[in-house]
């Protein structure tokens, strides 16, 4: 199957998820629109991953936390490609602040990014999915929509409302020929920790125990994962997936 021909958007894809998606988006032929608001040096390196490759990108910055920024953004990719077909909702703030550490403003912004940016951005390319009735829009959320995460209760807060978000789009953009759907990802390296061969042998060891006993598939996630899901969703002859919260964690439920 391939993406030929199609044109994608995808937020933060600077760094980790939204640039694994991107690249493989790419890969498989569509044209991608690389959007970052602060990782500009990422962006670029995406952008050149993908033309190494042979793909066309471009680079486009927003603040999707402001409407503004995000329907300026969205007619820079349709003045540049003529549509858009593909929509990957992935930038996301995490700040891993316990239950009392947030105030107002932490908590506004961190609604405004994960859940208000991602309502918005559908907003804003439906009418172009609309104009052709077809569409294909692929939320990123995470495990701890249905999980406690234990670190960071209103980032789980957001992942659930994602997940909802989903759903309810799904049922008012299906009679277009649109779909929603959100990938729920576990763990996912990407890239911040600390590198295997900086470690000692013991602290490999143990770092590969800790896997196992945590990680039933022997490892954590590698934004390719989260990016193959993405790339079958947003193919055309999977229309009739929709609606769907797909858990993407290597089986580690137990947790």
């Amino acid at each position: 199957m391939t993406l030929t021909g199609k044109t994608a958007l995808v937020t933060g894809a600077g760094t980790g998820i939204g640039q694994g998606v991107a690249i493989e988006l790419a890969r498989r032929g569509a044209k991608v629109a690389v959007h970052y608001n602060q990782s500009a040096a990422g962006a670029l390196a995406t952008k050149q991953a993908i033309e190494a490759a042979g793909g066309e990108a471009f680079v486009v910055q927003a603040d999707v936390a402001a409407k503004a920024d995000i329907d300026r953004m969205t007619e820079q990719v349709a003045e540049r490609y003529g549509t858009i077909d593909i929509l990957v909702n992935n930038a996301a703030l995490q700040l891993n602040y316990d239950f009392f550490q947030y105030d107002d403003l932490s908590y506004d912004r961190m609604m405004a990014i994960n859940v208000k940016g991602y309502w918005q951005c559908i907003q804003a390319v439906v009418p172009y999915m609309k104009k052709n009735r077809y569409g294909r829009i692929v939320n990123i959320s995470s495990v701890h929509a249905k999980r406690p995460t234990d670190f960071d209760p209103v980032y789980a807060m957001t992942k659930g409302a994602i997940r909802m978000l989903g759903r309810e789009a799904a049922i008012e953009l299906a009679p277009y020929g649109i779909t929603v759907n959100t990938i729920e990802p576990g763990a996912v390296d990407v890239g911040k920790g600390p590198k295997p061969d900086r470690l000692s042998p013991e602290e490999r060891e143990a770092r590969e125990r800790r896997l196992r006993i945590k990680f039933r598939a022997g490892r954590v996630g590698k934004p390719y994962d989260v990016a193959r899901l993405a790339c079958f969703i947003a193919e055309e002859e999977n229309g009739y997936l929709n609606g769907a919260a797909i858990r993407l964690d290597g089986g580690s439920m137990h947790l």
